[in-house]
């Protein structure tokens, strides 16, 4: 075996044993890579809620989101209208957003509040150790990820190109969807999101005595 025969070996060794490298705007996760799933995680509803649950459904958005950035504030009416025209018990679609800030203006009971005020019609999720915004690789409030029927991440990124809705020129998610429906891909399959960065806790190791 010749010297370049061997180290091209090597790298498709290396390539196929390598943990998968995350997107183009996403350090944890890539377009294709199955869906990371939560379990239990309450909802403004008074019930748990699991990816599971949603087995029934072709597609399945999910939003991390928070009460308190003012871009996810902006989204608010755009996700109702979309939960409205989309989702359903007889629909093929499910919207879900999930927060896990923990400052106080994002807790559960004031999440809880918000959806009164606003009038959610999609459920409204709070993890707060974090762990699956951190699974998604979520970095903004508002980010999405459109996942397909076999739960593969189809897209992620923005809803659409302008956080004032009187100038968006681009919607991403509606034909993202629209897409995954029909068995499609759909480009552009990532976009960078914009908002607030996700309020991460730094976990502070302990000082060894």
């Amino acid at each position: 075996m010749t010297m370049i025969r061997h180290a091209a070996l090597l790298i498709v060794a290396a390539a196929l044993t390598s943990p998968a490298w995350g997107g183009k705007y996403n350090d944890k996760v890539s377009v294709g890579d199955r869906a990371p799933a939560w379990k239990n995680l309450p909802g403004v509803d008074g019930e748990k809620h699991s990816l599971s649950d949603l087995a029934d459904k072709d597609v399945v958005v999910v939003v991390f989101t928070c009460n308190s950035c003012p871009y996810a504030a902006d989204y608010e009416a755009r996700l109702i209208e979309f939960a409205r025209d989309y989702t359903g018990d007889d629909q093929e679609v499910a919207l879900v957003a999930i927060n896990v800030n923990r400052v106080p203006e994002d807790r559960f009971p004031q999440m809880q509040e918000r959806a009164k005020e606003k009038g959610l019609n999609f459920p409204y999720l709070y993890d707060e150790t974090q762990q699956i915004a951190r699974d998604y690789g979520a970095k903004w409030t508002p980010e999405f990820f459109v996942l397909d029927k076999e739960r593969k991440i189809v897209y992620m990124g923005a809803f659409d190109d302008n956080a004032k809705a009187a100038e968006v020129k681009s919607p991403y998610v509606e034909p993202a969807v629209t897409a995954a429906l029909a068995g499609n891909a759909f480009d552009p399959a990532e976009t960078p999101a914009v908002g607030c960065a996700v309020r991460y806790v730094v976990e502070r190791k302990k000082k060894k005595k």
